[in-house]
């Protein structure tokens, strides 16, 4: 028996490879095995055709090839149906051997996950830069826009990834918010965010839950309601004011600044999830989550230099002016 490869194969169309180990008692060809674990896909013989299944050696497979259990196959994720083409470009702020940094628009997922495969941050640099390694250091939310940054290097991602954990990074966010009157700002916001389980949770809805909080996060005000005029905003509320935030959290809870603003009263422009859950729809990308990633800044671990990288793109204006945000117009690949 072929030793298995100690790398995977490289990408394709950007989709790096997944890959599954038989069972005992799984069926016994690779045909046969494929269909029975993954019983939505129907073209695994299309895909054996195209020898897009390959054994733990790299090697293609058919689909009479015996498979008993232990057996590694890596194959390449496939949408279900054609993925709308998010129409916002990826904006490198920083590149080198270590590190690449980019403004990520809003719409588009940091990595293959569920539906979205090749429409994600991750496979659109992969396919621009020809950088099989990268990996993200930390995530944003596909709503959320901003500084995003990845490790282009196996051998010091830990160092930056320790940075995360340490919670070592300097990390500022700005939102356009419905507004509330009564508070006094500036002000810490605390709160416990908890995950509802079981049948009838909210998908994807973190709740605010009594109890020691766990979510911590500075509110600044930068503009009021008398600079910012609702008819300019987006997705802003008739008849309802609205605010620009300064927000700098001091923890990385799950959708934290999303839900602790709705918990406020001060919900986001546009979130579709806070503080009501809606139906999920095609995207409205006249409509984006009005929350930005503005800055990040750490001392690198490996260098000791000071590290900092900030947006180009503008909050509230990223869908009303293009090509004042950067979002439409932008170079798909900046040093």
């Amino acid at each position: 028996m072929k030793p298995e490869a100690l790398t995977p194969p490289p990408p394709r169309d950007g989709i790096n490879p997944s890959r599954v180990r038989v069972r005992p008692g799984e069926p016994g060809t690779v045909l046969a095995f494929l269909q029975a674990r993954f019983p939505h896909a129907t073209d695994w013989p299309e895909r054996l055709q195209q020898q897009a299944v390959l054994n733990a050696a790299g090697q293609p497979v058919q689909a009479a090839t015996p498979c008993p259990a232990g057996t590694l196959l890596w194959y390449w994720r496939r949408p279900a149906a054609p993925e709308p083409r998010v129409p916002f470009e990826v904006v490198v702020l920083h590149r080198c051997e270590r590190l690449v940094v980019v403004d990520k628009p809003p719409f588009l997922a940091v990595t293959p996950s569920g539906r979205h495969l090749q429409e994600t941050v991750l496979v659109r640099l992969q396919q621009q830069l020809g950088l099989r390694d990268l990996s993200p250091l930390h995530r944003l939310d596909r709503d959320t826009a901003g500084v995003l940054a990845f490790s282009a290097d196996p051998a010091t991602r830990p160092a930056y990834q320790a940075l995360w954990r340490e919670r070592q990074v300097h990390k500022v966010y700005e939102a356009v918010v419905h507004w509330r009157e009564g508070l006094a700002f500036p002000f810490t916001a605390r709160h416990r965010l908890v995950e509802p389980q079981g049948e009838g949770a909210a998908f994807h809805q973190m709740q605010v839950a009594p109890g020691e909080p766990n979510a911590e996060t500075l509110v600044e005000l930068l503009q009021g309601p008398d600079a910012l005029e609702p008819a300019t905003v987006p997705g802003a509320a008739p008849g309802r004011a609205v605010a620009l935030l300064r927000l700098t959290p001091v923890t990385g809870r799950k959708h934290q600044l999303r839900a602790q603003l709705a918990a406020l009263g001060l919900p986001i422009v546009g979130d579709r999830v806070y503080p009501v859950l809606q139906p999920e729809g095609p995207d409205d990308f006249a409509r984006p989550l009005m929350l930005l990633a503005r800055r990040l800044a750490f001392q690198d671990p490996v260098d000791g230099s000071a590290r900092a990288f900030e947006s180009q793109l503008v909050t509230f204006q990223a869908c009303l002016n293009p090509e004042a945000s950067g979002l439409a117009s932008a170079p798909s690949a900046r040093r």
